[in-house]
């Protein structure tokens, strides 16, 4: 079982307390009603599948029920790092540098 850390509760907490949201860092369309039926599905569905650090946005459901942004590690499915929503997103390059990765 994963333990993922919440930002906001500041604790490592089991996967199945939260459900994952998406990709994070993806930025709606100004003005979506001048988008191509094509320009809109891949809006709505075609993400990046990295093999190495992911990006993601996670929700802690049966805690304080907030969104928070994670980098991933795909290739071993390691959380190398949890950030609050809003906040920038961290260099992938210095998160896998870190001997023990910057988990919080």
């Amino acid at each position: 079982m994963l333990l993922i850390y919440c930002p906001y509760c500041e604790q490592d907490l089991p996967e199945l307390e939260f459900a994952y949201a998406g990709e994070a860092h993806i930025a709606r369309p100004a003005d979506p009603a001048a988008l191509s039926d094509e320009e809109w599905r891949d809006f709505l569905f075609i993400r990046s599948n990295p093999k190495g650090v992911h990006f993601e946005r996670w929700r802690h459901l049966n805690g304080c029920a907030r969104f928070f942004n994670a980098a991933r590690e795909t290739v071993g499915d390691k959380f190398l790092a949890t950030y609050k929503a809003g906040e920038p997103r961290p260099d992938a390059d210095a998160l896998l540098a870190s001997p023990t990765g910057d988990a919080k």
